[in-house]
């Protein structure tokens, strides 16, 4: 429902950019980039801006981080809660916050990130282990379908705008690869994800 019906995902589409919008922040300092700035707007979009090497595999990395991050969250997240380890899910993903907190540079930005630190935050410090257990996983699979659909979405966004800014044409000049492939890579590894937590551990009951 929070993927599939618009006004819902109106909303939710929010919580996808930041999390997209973290991975490239975290991959670009993982390859020694540096991290100028985060911005997310009103409209679901995002941008992240960063220094280095205009070409190579850090920028490669970097660039094409954004929309796998959602996915690669949401099977951790699943493989994590399913160990027992829920409580150090929700510490990293504060930590990740905050790292995304210190690099806003837009107000609604700023909003968004306090608004899901808060969530969190509140998850960690006031509720009861099944709670956060059920709060985790119901993130993590809604990141599972999350993902597949804004990959989906920038195939559908590239045949209607003019423009070639998206992280697909990003990565079509930076390798020798079309950005229309690189969407279908973004396609199938944000499926096979999704398929990946579905058979380790099984769609949870609410989604069965």
């Amino acid at each position: 429902m929070l993927i599939v019906l618009p006004p819902a995902w109106s909303v939710t589409r929010h919580v996808v950019t930041l999390v997209h919008e973290a991975g490239h922040a975290v991959v670009a300092l993982l390859t020694g980039r540096r991290l100028n700035g985060i911005r997310l707007h009103t409209d679901t979009s995002g941008l992240t801006v960063s220094s280095g090497r205009p070409r190579g595999p850090g920028m490669i990395a970097t660039a094409a981080a954004g929309y796998l991050a959602p996915a690669v969250l949401g099977l951790v997240s699943v493989v994590l809660v399913e160990n027992d380890l829920t409580a150090g899910a929700l510490y990293a993903g504060l930590a990740t916050l905050g790292l995304v907190l210190a690099f806003i540079r837009n107000w609604f930005g700023l909003l968004v990130v306090v608004l899901a630190g808060a969530a969190v935050a509140l998850l960690i410090w006031r509720s009861p282990a099944d709670v956060q257990d059920f709060a985790a996983l119901t993130f993590a699979w809604f990141l599972l379908g999350a993902a597949p659909r804004t990959s989906l979405d920038l195939w559908s966004h590239r045949r209607r705008a003019r423009t070639r800014t998206t992280d697909a044409d990003v990565l079509a000049r930076l390798t020798v690869l079309p950005a229309p492939v690189w969407n279908v890579v973004f396609i199938v590894l944000t499926v096979a994800a999704l398929a990946a937590a579905v058979r380790l551990v099984g769609l949870p009951d609410w989604m069965a």
